[in-house]
């Protein structure tokens, strides 16, 4: 079997280095990067292909570059956010979940609904909801965003017969966020299944996130069951890989 050789340009892996030590910590936020000639002595390689390199992360807002002193680690490290803590229901007067977790790190969250509507979903969907083939269910298809910056694609689908009728199919924020109406509304979360993947983003995801190119998307398949295991919502997450974590924090109980 022949060896596996990485083939990519040579500005592209220098690239992949220099984002992996972003990313482990090794290189921190604020800090700068060596000068160009000292990257072209350790990496074997011209100026010109430096440059490349590092214009590849300025695209991916890894680095920034600040005129007549060099190129700096961004300042914000990549967003995690803790996916648990966005679950339960909001106490009264409290903001939907997600934004107040993103609060918590001194940044604004807000959401912008794009689309709310009946429709037949995806195969996926429809097996996680129990649906025929060509059953139906509410779609809340929103874009979440950070200091106004395009963060997130959700879309979350309920069974007809909970959403029909409630604020579910509304074209307007719900107060509290979902999780506070399903509660209300006698269906409480109380288990939640996810399912991440990576892939190339489709179009859509390119240009409503705003991507660079060469970066992947996380995607996560989540779905939440209320009381006996009851499915009461599929949602379907997709986020820039390069300014996103994932962050489970779950108790366990190993007695």
């Amino acid at each position: 079997m022949a060896k596996h050789t990485d083939t990519r340009p040579a500005h592209h892996r220098i690239a992949a280095r220099i984002r992996a030590d972003i990313m482990s910590g090794d290189l921190t936020p604020g800090e700068q990067l060596p000068i160009t000639q000292d990257l072209v002595a350790h990496y074997g390689v011209s100026g010109q292909t430096v440059q490349r390199a590092l214009g590849l992360l300025k695209d991916e807002g890894f680095i920034v570059g600040r005129s007549g002193r060099g190129v700096f680690v961004r300042d914000t490290p990549q967003q995690a956010i803790d996916s648990v803590a966005t679950m339960p229901p909001a106490r009264d007067g409290e903001p939907y979940a997600w934004i107040r977790e993103t609060a918590k790190q001194a940044r604004k969250g807000d959401n912008r609904i794009l689309q709310v509507a009946e429709v037949v979903p995806p195969a996926q969907v429809r097996d996680a909801l129990g649906l025929t083939p060509d059953g139906t269910a509410a779609i809340r298809h929103r874009l979440l965003l950070l200091d106004d910056e395009p963060a997130e694609l959700v879309r979350s689908y309920y069974p007809m017969d909970i959403a029909r009728g409630t604020a579910l199919l509304d074209h307007r924020k719900i107060k509290g966020g979902s999780p506070t109406l399903l509660a209300e509304l006698g269906y409480p979360p109380r288990e939640m299944t996810d399912r991440v993947s990576c892939r190339p983003p489709t179009e859509e995801e390119y240009v409503a996130l705003e991507l660079p190119s060469e970066v992947p998307v996380l995607r996560t398949f989540r779905v939440v069951r209320s009381d006996r295991a009851r499915p009461i919502e599929v949602t379907v997450m997709v986020k820039a890989a390069h300014l996103h974590e994932l962050l489970y924090r779950v108790p366990l109980d190993l007695g």
